[in-house]
């Protein structure tokens, strides 16, 4: 047991236990040196354990022996070797990296210059190539055993045998090289390399002999060409394995003379520079594609210099022998094709390149796509020196059964699945494009569409039945897209692409668009976008040019295929986002402006940002950043390629600003920026074509750069306070042809659906109608009307507002212009350009000429057009003008805002006046057709603020007419609202006590409207009266005949109040009237006839003043025109009735006789209320005229008395109250003391009367006291015998039997009997019995006189 544990190696680092351990190491020398057979016997077989402790303190001692007891270990140097079988199989690290210890101690001592020797070194070489990441634990102590792996201990000793052990260099030279090409020795290339260089340098200081290798001798040997391949291929990934790109090219270098005998001089002159490079680069730093290209230029050299044919075949074949070597480093491989495709092109014999290239078809790995992308680099390469052959094989191998499922041409193509030959089509697409990209330029144009589109396209579509089936497979479409992006580049780098006319262009720019409308709209999982896009960025190119149509759609699909994508396509927040999408971003910017480059106009700007428009004012804010950026990028372009020749305007400079300034504003911050920068931008646009230099800067427009900083702030105020800052620059630099479009498509921002972009437009357009509204006088009328058709498809509450303020600005430059563009909206108002109206009432300046301008305009066009209806006879229809009834309605709405008080009051005459006279113009006005049909439709309080209509006329719906619309209820509304705002309150109530608002409303009641109106006004606003009546007088001569009826019945009226004499207008007010007795109109007349007899009313004391002119106007009333029931001698009758008793009896004396004879007729009249008037004013006169004139009357009462007592019996009963009236004052002229007692028993007011006792009694009286009236009572009774009404008729025989019967004989002579029975008689027939009656009593009572 103690034999066992003296080879355990010691785990204590103790001095102690060390220094133990050095004294056993000693004693073993000792034995060695004295009996070194028994030593190894007992040692030997120790290296045969399991055990890994007793296995590593065995190879421990075995070391120590080897190095202290050389000599006598020199004989024994096989056995030992052999003994190593066991250990060199061990995987246990402690026991790998004894072994290597061992062997580095053999080596020094020659043990590897023995047979067997070379599997020491081949373990060396095997424990270098394990994997550098090799997890090492931390030893027993806790120190890191990381520089003591097993790698990097072998590492250090094959360096430390190859450079200090000189005997190893027979042993190591050329057999080191051996390890180059396998590729399990991939990971010991670089200390293989670095051992390699190290003893190529000791043989070439030795002479020529030593360093040429015998390869003939040496069959193990790699040769030249796959030296040559290899550290190629290996270094083009440079600083993997510890830095093998610069080792293998140390070595390559090192090796020239055995590579071929012409690279010295060439390398030592091109290998330098590559090392160079690569210490001038990091991992990071270094571009893999950059570096690639240095190293097949670095081929293509050598393969120059060589310039052997049969040298570069062999070369070839011996990199297509190592293709398999790389299928698992893809890159390397990718590598590898790409020099064997340099190869090729430097070999002249054609038979070996199309060989190479048919094998490189067969044999390729299609599954994998890095070697599809090298297979077609390959062929592009090889393609720029035998581009035919290229083709040739390309299209031999097309048209080959290859593609088919189950059978093929060769072998290796049996039983492939759809799946790979979709894989093969891909690859042989690539190898089109590449083709392509690669080959001479001149030569590539004669073949694209009759060799390479046509076979590409074959391969990507497929035929089932005939029929062209395009594919799925998105690999597919890749290789495609990528393919034709390549093709099209090729195409327009050539000299001659100017003059090329490609025909299938517009095929292809549509292939590409179907593939971009393909990809999923939610993510971004291919490059397929960018591909395509990139494709028709050099297809645009060609000729021939696109159409308008196809351009356009070209940009939709793209900005869609983009800006739609997920805001997680570009990574959280922006931060960190995708290559793939900053590469697709950037390919669509690339297209943009290679689009933009072909029309470098302002048109052709604002078509491209046209296209943006709807994303720039996208809800999603992901998408207005995107289209932000990419509008900067177009005017950034746009200004670094403009080239003004000529000074010419940049006609669209305000729609583009107008785009971009609202989003200065945007919810996000970048958006923000870049919106301001755009507007920068777009700004010195203007100053070059202006003039300016590309260098010239503005200060005006350098503030904008001062005022984005503060748009990093997201508060309101600061966000709202800077963006009026850039509209004020902008209104400085913007030329006055571009400001309303500028204006017009701010406003479309006012909808925005970010509200920042939507207030900010509100700021801006105000900001620019104040700085720069003097200029826009003749746009008025289209800013008010893009104004409220953005009212009315807007919601937001403070857009309602902002307009507002607008119109206000606009208002206090163009007032006119204005009022006259908001007068021509549609009817009725809605309740948005209601709300522009009561903006015109902010300020009192402004608001009196608003108010002046809507008098002027109310008046200025006939209030009303007469159309008769399509049946001739027909009465024709008054149907209201629009201005009018516009500027009415606008009137309400100013008039209604608080804010119009103090203007209202400076204007209340004029404002009275006309809108009283507006109201009369609108009774009985229909509305207009169009207008009608509106009223009945509108419903939403949104649509209409006020009903034009709400009024109608008190005439019944019959026989399903509908009541015509009539106008006059704004007119009423804008009144009613003129007396709030004025403070008139208690007349306004006072008026819709009596209902004198809806009586203004109708034709009938118009009248006693406008007197109720003009009784309040004299009892709550008396003071206002002289203005109003001023104002009212001078309307009096109006054309409109309703006009002089409204104006005179508000003057007659006010005769009725006491308040004219305390304001003295009492002389003015009968002057007027006075004035218009010969007025056309009979209602003029007849209202003041009432006005005049309003005087008994309000001022009676005054009536015997001007009695003579009261009574002249009167008189001539009754005598007024020839009408025989005129309404101007009913006034008459009943003013003279109102007057008689305050007139002097002289003056009335002039006109009794008169006055009496001509209201005679009247007694009789078929209308009740002129029989009433009459009869009343017959009483009055004889009231009246007690006195010096009853001798000049008596003859008219007498003459009166039949048709007075008859007409008691009349169906009115006002009619027989004025009767009773008239008798009872006509009985004193009679002067009979029984008859006036008589009268005055039965004729009592409110007492029913018994009319025959009464006429029997009246009969008697007569026939006593006057029998010579009897004839004359007699004859005037016949003619009531024909009497229309029945109670009359009845009434006058009976009277006429009265007088009969109490006539005395002899009065006989006075009747014509004969007369009378004849009349008797016929009323014997009368239908009603009551008068056969009466007339059958008269007969009898006429026996007396037979």
């Amino acid at each position: 047991m103690g034999s066992f544990l003296i080879c355990v190696p010691v785990e204590s680092s103790s001095p102690l236990v060390m220094n133990s351990q050095k004294e056993v190491l000693r004693c073993f020398t000792v034995l060695a040196c004295c009996s070194p057979d028994r030593l190894l016997a007992f040692l030997l077989p120790r290296l045969d354990t399991s055990n890994e402790r007793l296995r590593v303190g065995t190879l421990q001692i075995l070391r120590h022996i080897i190095n202290s007891a050389a000599a006598q270990m020199e004989a024994k140097q096989p056995f030992i070797l052999s003994s190593m079988r066991l250990p060199l199989l061990d995987t246990n690290d402690k026991v790998k990296r004894a072994v290597v210890q061992v062997i580095s101690a053999m080596a020094h001592h020659g043990y590897l210059e023995q047979p067997g020797g070379e599997v020491m070194v081949e373990y060396i070489v095997q424990q270098c190539a394990l994997p550098a990441e090799e997890p090492e634990k931390p030893g027993p102590d806790g120190e890191d055993l990381a520089a003591d792996s097993v790698r990097a201990v072998s590492i250090r000793t094959l360096y430390l045998v190859s450079t200090t052990v000189d005997r190893m260099n027979s042993v190591l030279w050329p057999y080191l090289l051996e390890f180059l090409t396998p590729v399990r020795f991939t990971a010991a290339l670089t200390p293989l390399c670095r051992s390699l260089v190290h003893l190529a340098l000791k043989r070439q200081e030795a002479g020529a002999d030593d360093f040429l290798i015998q390869y003939n001798a040496n069959a193990n040997l790699p040769s030249p060409f796959a030296m040559t391949t290899r550290l190629l291929v290996v270094s083009s990934n440079p600083y993997l394995g510890d830095g093998r790109g610069a080792a293998s090219l140390r070595l390559l270098k090192v090796m020239h003379q055995n590579i071929h005998p012409f690279l010295g001089q060439r390398w030592e002159t091109t290998m330098p520079m590559l090392l160079e490079y690569l210490d001038e680069h990091t991992e990071e730093s270094l571009s893999l594609k950059e570096w690639e290209e240095k190293l097949l230029m670095f081929l293509r050299d050598t393969l120059a210099v060589v310039s052997d044919n049969i040298w570069i075949c062999q070369l070839s074949q011996e990199m297509c022998k190592q293709l398999p070597s790389y299928s698992g480093t893809p890159q390397e491989k990718n590598f590898l094709y790409k020099c064997i495709g340099t190869t090729l092109g430097a070999a002249s014999s054609k038979e070996v390149v199309r060989k190479h290239l048919r094998e490189l078809l067969e044999t390729a790995r299609y599954q994998e796509e890095a070697e599809q992308e090298g297979l077609a680099c390959c062929f592009g390469i090889c393609a720029i020196t035998h581009l035919e052959d290229t083709l040739a094989q390309l299209e031999d191998f097309v048209r080959s059964d290859v593609f088919r499922k189950s059978t093929g041409i060769f072998s290796i193509f049996k039983d492939r699945s759809e799946h790979e030959v979709e894989r093969m089509k891909s690859c042989l697409i690539l190898c089109y494009g590449h083709v392509a990209a690669q080959a001479p330029r001149e030569l590539v144009l004669a073949r694209v569409e009759s060799d390479i589109l046509r076979s590409m396209f074959q391969c990507f579509n497929t035929k089932v039945l005939g029929i062209k089936v395009e594919t799925k497979d998105p690999a597919l479409k890749l290789c495609l897209v990528q393919s034709l992006c390549m093709v099209s580049q090729a195409m327009c780098s050539s000299a001659q692409a100017s003059s090329f006319h490609f025909l299938r262009k517009t095929e292809l720019v549509t292939q590409m668009m179907e593939f971009i409308r393909a990809e999923p709209p939610d993510c971004l999982r291919t490059p397929i976008r960018k591909k395509a896009m990139l494709a028709c960025t050099y297809l645009v190119n060609l000729e021939p040019a696109l159409e308008e149509q196809t351009q356009a759609d070209v940009v939709h699909s793209c900005l869609h295929s983009v800006m739609a994508l997920p805001p997680e396509a570009e990574g959280g927040d922006g931060v960190g986002r995708e290559p793939l999408y900053l590469d697709t971003v950037c390919a669509l910017e690339d297209l943009l402006t290679r689009l933009l480059r072909q029309n470098m106009t302002p048109q052709g700007l604002q078509i491209m940002v046209e296209h943006l428009s709807p994303w720039i004012k996208s809800p999603r804010g992901h998408e207005r950043a995107r289209a932000l950026g990419l509008g900067a990028c177009l005017l950034e372009f746009f200004q670094e390629h403009l080239l003004v020749s000529t000074l010419v305007p940049f006609h669209n400079l305000g729609l583009l600003v107008g785009l971009f300034a609202p989003r200065c504003a945007d919810t996000w911050t970048t958006t923000r920026q870049k919106a301001v920068g755009c507007v920068y931008s777009l700004l010195y646009l203007q100053l070059g074509y202006e003039g300016f230099s590309r260098d010239h800067r503005d200060d005006v427009a350098e503030r904008l750069l001062t005022l984005q900083d503060g748009l990093v702030n997201a508060d309101p105020t600061i966000l709202f306070h800077t963006c009026h800052s850039i509209a004020q620059v902008i209104a400085k630099r913007l030329p006055s042809d571009q400001l309303i479009s500028l204006l017009l498509t701010v406003f479309e921002s006012l909808g925005d659906p970010d509200k920042n972009c939507s207030r900010a437009a509100t700021v801006m357009i105000n900001c620019l109608l104040k700085e720069r509204g003097n200029v826009l006088l003749e746009k008025v009328p289209e800013i008010v009307s893009v104004l409220r058709a953005k009212l009315r498809d807007t919601q937001e509450e403070h857009v309602l507002p902002a307009a507002q303020h607008s119109v206000y600005l606009l208002a206090s430059q163009h007032c006119e212009a204005v009022v006259s563009s908001l007068l021509g909206s549609p009817l009725p108002f809605d309740s948005h350009t209601c709300a522009l109206w009561r903006a015109l009432a902010v300020e009192p300046g402004l608001t009196a000429q608003v108010l002046e301008l809507l008098l002027e305009k109310m008046s200025k066009d006939v209030p009303f057009k007469e159309s008769r209806a399509f049946l001739l006879g027909s009465t024709a229809d008054r149907v209201a003008t629009l201005l009018p009834l516009a500027a009415t309605c606008a009137l309400y709405e100013v008039l209604s805002a608080p804010s119009s008080g103090t203007v209202v009051l400076e204007l209340y005459p004029q404002l009275f006046a006309a809108l009283l006279l507006r109201v009369s113009c609108t009774v009985g006005v229909q509305l207009p057709r169009n207008l009608q049909a509106k009223e009945r439709r509108s419903t939403s309080p949104a649509r209409a603020a006020r009903n034009l209509d709400p009024c109608r006329e008190g005439y019944p719906q019959q026989m399903g007419h509908q009541i015509p619309p009539y106008t006059n209820s704004s007119a009423v509304d804008a009144l009613q609202a003129l007396l709030l705002r004025s403070g008139s309150q208690d007349m306004l109530r006072c008026v819709e006590l009596e209902r004198g608002w809806e009586l203004l409303k109708t034709s009938a009641g118009h009248e006693d409207g406008v007197a109720q109106l003009a009784s309040s006004m004299a009892k709550y606003a008396g003071p206002r009266l002289p203005p109003v009546t001023k104002a009212l007088a001078c309307t009096q001569n109006s054309v409109y005949e309703i006009q002089r009826v409204t104006s005179t019945a508000f003057l007659a009226e006010l005769l009725s109040s006491n308040v004219v004499n305390d304001l003295m207008l009492l002389e003015p007010l009968l002057d007027n009237l006075t004035a218009r007795l010969k007025d056309s109109s009979a209602s003029v007349r007849r209202l003041v006839l009432r006005g005049l007899a309003n005087m008994a009313s309000g001022s009676p004391d005054k009536v015997r003043a001007h009695g003579p002119q009261l009574l002249t106007a009167m008189v001539s009333g009754l005598d007024d025109g020839d009408e025989p029931h005129s309404p101007v001698a009913l006034e008459a009758m009943v003013g003279l009735s109102r007057l008689l008793d305050l007139v002097e009896p002289w003056d009335l004396r002039l006109v009794l006789l008169h006055t009496t004879i001509r209201i005679r007729p009247f007694f009789d009249s078929e209308k009740v209320e002129f029989r009433t008037a009459s009869i009343r004013l017959f009483g009055h006169l004889n009231k009246a005229c007690h006195g010096d004139c009853e001798d000049v009357f008596l003859e008219q009462v007498v003459g009166g008395l039949v048709p007075l007592l008859l007409h008691l019996r009349d169906p009115q009963v006002p009619v027989a109250s004025a009767c009773k009236f008239a008798l009872c004052m006509c009985v004193p002229h009679l002067e009979c003391a029984e008859l006036a007692a008589a009268f005055y028993k039965y004729l009592q007011e409110g007492r029913s009367v018994h009319f025959g006792e009464f006429l029997n009694s009246t009969c008697k009286h007569l026939m006593h006291h006057f029998p010579d009236l009897l004839g004359r009572l007699v004859s005037t009774n016949l003619f009531y015998f024909k009497s229309s009404w029945d109670d009359v008729r009845a009434a006058a025989p009976m009277f006429t039997g009265f007088l009969v019967l109490h006539a005395e004989p002899e009065q006989k002579t006075q009747v014509d009997l004969e007369q009378l029975i004849v009349a008797l008689q016929l009323l014997l027939k009368d239908p009603v019995p009551g008068v056969r009656e009466k007339a059958a009593e008269t007969l009898g009572r006429l026996v007396k006189f037979a």
